[in-house]
């Protein structure tokens, strides 16, 4: 297995890029089920889970051509040869599970298992499965694979339970090609939602509301290909704006949104970290010592979002002051901390939802496991500002979501390297 050697303490300094949106990127593979011509996409990110979702595709007789060099890809549901997915790879990705709603306008079943991903908790599907049914579709369960039919999509109105992003794109893919009209209400409101329903609108579709708490959507017969370049992955551009914070000397956190990411940005503010924005890009000034702590609660868009809580967390530990971190939306996500702690932070866990940080503490590095996705590279991070060298192992799960990683830290001047 391969894992990332990194000896802390360099000053980082330069630019870093930021790539296509993670889970756009996996939305638009899903969303090609429902044309029988090609989707065009730029600024596609060749990352694990998007390649996953690539595979799953392929697997059942969709066409893809990949650049990437250029992060282009083109992919063509002309085709489509079977409905039951590998339960092998269905159960590396979470998002498989919106490969089940453009199926079923297609071919009227699909067999799918239980989706995999993070471990971060219980994240369980009853939204999705529920949302199926009230589009008229039969659900039973067999072998630990769902099975589901329908006659013909027909219209619905789903009201959400819960705040889900996921479930809002599942639900609104659904919709396109279904009969009658298809209300959503407490939707979802991340900018990836209004990216794929602009996307699908310019391809024939019929979506309103979307980026709002209710999104209508009147069904259509069929709807062509198109071309789209994604959104910069606005996790990924906070993620570099607190390394900068924690790390750098001057860096430019470019080709991003910071409209996606005004939570952290006003954070970062009263957290004492000098940035300047610009229209596409931030700037940051990084110095530990003028940090101070300050409270955070995560929250659905546009609060502070559950993604950035680890690098935030990581940061507070280098701050003046006791804070507490509130992470609501995940069981589990805020198990981490045990590991900065063990790298020498002062973290108390008062419950699976909330931990106090005492700060500033000094870190060491030392050999440790990346647990998830946004915790492993939180981990990176520490790693980059520990006394030492650190060791991750299962860095798979940071490969998932950050594309050449280490390639683009070594060009600010970080002492990483993948062996």
């Amino acid at each position: 297995m391969s894992q990332f050697q990194i000896v802390g303490g360099k000053k980082l300094e330069g630019e870093i890029e930021v790539k296509g949106a993670k889970n756009a990127a996996l939305k638009v593979v899903a969303a090609s089920f429902l044309a029988k011509y090609p989707f065009k996409v730029s600024n596609f990110p060749f990352i694990e889970d998007t390649c996953r979702m690539i595979e799953m595709a392929e697997s059942v007789g969709v066409k893809t051509k990949k650049n990437k060099n250029e992060n282009k890809l083109v992919i063509e549901a002309k085709n489509i040869n079977q409905s039951r997915f590998s339960k092998e790879l269905t159960n590396k990705l979470r998002s498989s599970i919106l490969f089940a709603g453009p199926m079923l306008a297609r071919e009227k079943e699909v067999e799918i298992a239980h989706p995999g991903g993070c471990v971060i908790g219980k994240r369980p599907i009853d939204l999705f499965i529920e949302g199926y049914k009230k589009f008229g579709v039969i659900v039973r369960e067999r072998d630990s694979y769902f099975i589901m039919k329908v006659k013909r999509l027909r219209g619905a109105r789903i009201f959400f339970p819960r705040v889900s992003v996921t479930a809002t794109e599942a639900m609104m893919m659904t919709a396109v090609l279904a009969d009658g009209v298809t209300e959503l209400r407490n939707a979802a409101m991340e900018p990836e939602i209004s990216m794929l329903a602009n996307f699908l609108n310019s391809c024939g579709a019929r979506i309103s509301g979307a980026g709002t708490p209710n999104i209508t959507i009147r069904g259509v017969k069929e709807i062509s290909g198109g071309e789209l370049e994604l959104i910069p992955d606005r996790i990924e551009a906070g993620t570099f704006i607190i390394l900068g914070a924690l790390a750098g000397k001057e860096v430019r956190v470019k080709k991003m949104n910071p409209l996606h990411i005004e939570a952290l940005l006003v954070m970062l503010k009263k957290a004492g970290v000098r940035f300047r924005v610009f229209s596409d890009s931030v700037t940051v000034v990084g110095s530990t010592k003028r940090l101070r702590a300050v409270n955070i609660q995560t929250h659905e868009y546009p609060g502070f979002a559950t993604d950035l809580q680890p690098p935030f967390t990581l940061l507070m530990t280098q701050a003046k002051g006791i804070c507490l971190i509130h992470d609501p939306i995940f069981d589990g996500r805020l198990m981490f901390t045990d590991i900065l702690n063990s790298m020498g932070a002062n973290i108390i866990m008062n419950d699976p939802h909330r931990v106090t940080v005492s700060g500033p503490s000094k870190l060491f590095g030392r050999r440790i496991v990346s647990p998830d996705l946004r915790a492993g590279i939180t981990l990176v991070l520490a790693g980059l500002i520990a006394k030492g060298m650190t060791v991750i192992d299962n860095i798979y799960q940071i490969d998932r979501g950050y594309e050449k990683i280490e390639e683009r830290l070594q060009k600010l001047g970080a002492e990483i390297i993948r062996t």
